[in-house]
């Protein structure tokens, strides 16, 4: 192994720039992971931008600590360990094995650690790519790097062998799907997610476009995908979409119309809003039937407040709003089987659209907000 690599490190809101670090020794518990490929998500074009107040309200609020090193959506192969080191199954980790690192790091002794809660609830929750800045040794904690420096305790799942990498980069931001699980835990005539049912997915980017997967596997009826890129819709249309709307072609009444018309004026059965922009919520909301079930996923971003009415959109239709910060533990190693099955029938192939070496790190962010882009992943290897 090399005793210094390269990382993409963003020093401050826009401005990336590669720096060279001490290739460390992993302390006891601790991986050196060689990373294959790190997406570009949602947050770090929001962190790009200076959006940079995550998780408020919850007793881990924070703003980015500049110098970071992004990269939370990541693949890699195991290079070094300290010492034995287990896998979420259980399973030594050995060097050359294929993982996914969770995204999140748990203290696991407070009151959610301790209680039945989701892993990213922990009162003292540390984010590879997001709150690890490289002022701390050894400086390499996100994926945005030739090497990642996988911290002890985090959960690590090994990645099945007729799974592509460049499909397994999508682990993190499927397993953000599990609002969609939780809407068939509450299915009942009156609420919840049945087969058939109407959705709606406001915003197509990756997690919308997983969102979209998700629920086309869990039998939903019609799915009607909203977003400002042509592109993006195309791409809906060929994971299954039966509706499409293009913002920036309609009003907001227009596309509540819309949803109303395709449903036989009662609204969407389940509406999850991906879009990372305040404003779609009370508008997906308009969109909800009666007794409907709206999610906000995976926006752990503030992007400020937003005029809610608690009686129209709440009481009176009897809507159940379901929050989701982000994935389940125990939701990347059946993500992963899913994936590996799941892309005989689907073009999962098709996701990552761009590639970029690390010296293009800027070039990277910049495409994932422009059209013709998915999925965007750095990828250290490309030159």
């Amino acid at each position: 192994m090399p005793e210094k690599v390269r990382a993409a490190v963003m020093v401050a809101p826009g401005r990336l720039e590669v720096r060279e670090f001490s290739l460390p020794e992993p302390e006891s518990g601790a991986v050196l992971l060689k990373i294959q490929l790190s997406g570009v998500c949602g947050t770090d074009k929001h962190t790009y931008r200076g959006e940079t107040k995550q998780y408020a309200g919850t007793p881990h609020e924070r703003d980015v600590p500049f110098p970071i090193i992004p990269g939370h959506e990541n693949v890699g192969v195991v290079a070094a360990t300290g010492g034995e080191v287990r896998a979420f199954d259980g399973e030594p980790v050995r060097v050359g094995d294929r993982v996914v690192p969770a995204a999140n790091i748990t203290c696991g002794q407070c009151y959610y650690c301790k209680g039945d809660f989701p892993y990213y609830m922990c009162e003292h929750l540390e984010d590879y790519g997001n709150s690890l800045s490289i002022a701390r040794p050894p400086h390499l904690f996100g994926g945005w790097a030739e090497y990642m420096y996988i911290l002890p305790g985090t959960h690590l799942y090994r990645v099945p062998d007729d799974l592509p990498s460049h499909i397994a980069v999508l682990t993190e931001v499927m397993a953000v799907t599990a609002g969609l699980d939780k809407a068939k835990e509450f299915s009942s005539p009156q609420e919840g997610f049945r087969f058939g049912d109407t959705v709606v997915i406001q915003g197509v980017g990756p997690l919308g476009l997983c969102h979209l997967i998700k629920a086309r596997l869990l039998g939903a009826g019609d799915i009607i995908a909203i977003d400002a890129l042509p592109s993006r819709l195309a791409m809906a249309r060929r994971f299954g979409a039966d509706h499409t709307i293009e913002l920036q072609q309609t009003t907001e009444p227009e596309r509540v119309e819309a949803v109303r018309g395709w449903t036989h004026g009662r609204g969407a059965d389940v509406v999850v809003d991906c879009s990372g922009v305040a404003q779609a919520v009370p508008e997906g909301l308009d969109m909800t039937r009666a007794g409907g079930m709206f999610i906000e996923a995976g926006a752990f971003v503030d992007m400020g407040p937003v005029l809610i009415n608690p009686n129209r959109h709440f009481c009176i239709k009897n809507i159940r709003l379901l929050g989701i910060g982000g994935e389940a533990a125990t939701a990347y190693g059946p993500t992963m089987t899913v994936l590996a099955k799941a892309q005989h029938h689907y073009p999962l192939g098709e996701i990552v659209t761009h590639r970029f070496g690390l010296e293009q790190a800027e070039d990277a962010v910049m495409t994932s907000m422009a059209d013709e882009a998915m999925k965007v992943v750095i990828s250290p290897g490309v030159g």
